[in-house]
């Protein structure tokens, strides 16, 4: 078996696009993953095209081989979009892989150790706040809107959720505070203020008030800050017995002191490209739960990741605010690590999305893993093709 061909896909999701890869064996037989192009990543597709002439005629049932192959061709310029590109590349032949056995993904790397997982809503109140129109649901304007909508996902029996900050702009209504992703005024200095911080703790009250002490709270505060930043508000979220404080930062040494002094759990690591970029900040004892982004980095070495944060004694999660197909991948990793923590899940999104791929089943705050071949799921090529990116 061979691959014969590499395509692309691309479709409209309201306020971002799904990207899909398809790979193709000379025997007919079809691969599928997911990558994200819409958040950082521009000219993804691209670069996975510019690679394909590399895999052409190769196995994809070694892909651990072929995965080799693409890091050694990259290696001038290694990570980045280069990574992202190899990690789609790799997802998609593991998929063909499992299925040219007639097993899940989950049975190549020894079967899964669970079959139902623990997940979050992410994004909480944040696409209400900022897409309601796409998803057809009521806006988040206010502190109260917050509270009821934190009461309907522990109604639906999620068991925690992630939040960002959402504060009140000129007009009164709320609206997500993102400096350090350039929406709005705060860059490039990604200084705090005490009324930043008081806003905050409203936002946070409003929350734990509305879904009773028990609740897993989880706050995202990506790069808006710098160290000094990080560690008020590290100090800020003391009262409201947090599941874990995420923070982005590029500087192991510096998120290992905003650790020994923050009030709840450290998560971290959600942009880094593979085993290497981890390593620091193991070293460093810089945070307590890693965050493996599957997408970005490629199952395979998503679990070396995994294999490399249990010596440390930290527990991984996925990164996955993506579409079906990425929940499904992600869902494998999860099943199949020992030191899995609780895995991510945006809940919000376009009505649309479940026509591309069928929709996770979660029950009682947990996905149920799909047993089928390959993702376990199958992917409707023609829905993508019927919605073009606009």
């Amino acid at each position: 078996m061979k691959i014969a061909r590499v395509e692309t896909l691309r479709a409209d999701a309201g306020w971002r696009t799904f990207s899909f890869l398809k790979v193709t064996t000379d025997d007919g037989l079809v691969g599928w993953s997911e990558y994200n192009e819409s958040f950082g990543s521009a000219g993804l597709s691209s670069v996975i095209e510019a690679l394909t002439p590399l895999i052409l005629g190769r196995d994809p049932c070694r892909w651990e081989e072929v995965t080799a192959w693409l890091q050694v061709m990259t290696r001038q310029s290694r990570g980045g979009l280069n990574q992202q590109a190899i990690a789609a590349i790799e997802n998609a032949l593991l998929d063909i892989a499992a299925r040219a056995r007639g097993i899940p993904v989950a049975a190549l790397f020894g079967g899964p150790i669970r079959e139902r997982i623990p997940v979050y809503w992410s994004h909480f109140a944040s696409y209400r706040v900022r897409n309601a129109a796409h998803m057809g649901v009521p806006a988040i304007r206010h502190r109260s809107d917050v509270a009821r909508h934190a009461a309907e996902v522990k109604d639906r029996g999620f068991r925690a959720l992630k939040t960002n900050i959402l504060v009140p702009g000129p007009d009164g209504h709320l609206f997500q505070y993102t400096p350090g992703f350039g929406r709005h005024a705060g860059w490039p200095e990604l200084n705090w203020d005490n009324r930043l911080l008081a806003e905050l703790k409203a936002h946070l009250r409003s929350i734990r008030d509305a879904v009773g002490p028990e609740m897993g709270i989880h706050l995202d505060t990506n790069f808006h800050f710098r160290t000094e930043g990080f560690q008020r508000v590290a100090e800020a979220v003391a009262p409201f017995d947090l599941t874990w404080l995420e923070i982005d930062t590029h500087d192991p040494a510096a998120l290992a002191t905003i650790k020994r002094m923050a009030p709840c759990p450290i998560a971290s690591c959600e942009t880094l490209h593979g085993r290497r970029e981890f390593r620091p900040f193991l070293e460093h004892y810089a945070m307590d739960v890693g965050i493996v982004d599957v997408i970005w980095n490629g199952l395979g070495e998503s679990m070396k990741i995994a294999s490399l944060c249990d010596v440390y004694e930290v527990n991984c999660a996925p990164h996955n605010f993506y579409g079906n197909l990425c929940t499904m991948i992600s869902a494998q990793f999860s099943a199949c690590i020992p030191n899995f923590r609780v895995m991510e899940i945006d809940i919000d999104s376009v009505a649309w999305r479940d026509e591309f791929t069928a929709p996770p089943v979660i029950e009682d705050g947990e996905l149920v893993l799909p047993t089928g071949p390959g993702w376990g799921v199958e992917v409707n090529e023609a829905a993508i093709r019927a919605r073009p990116p606009k």
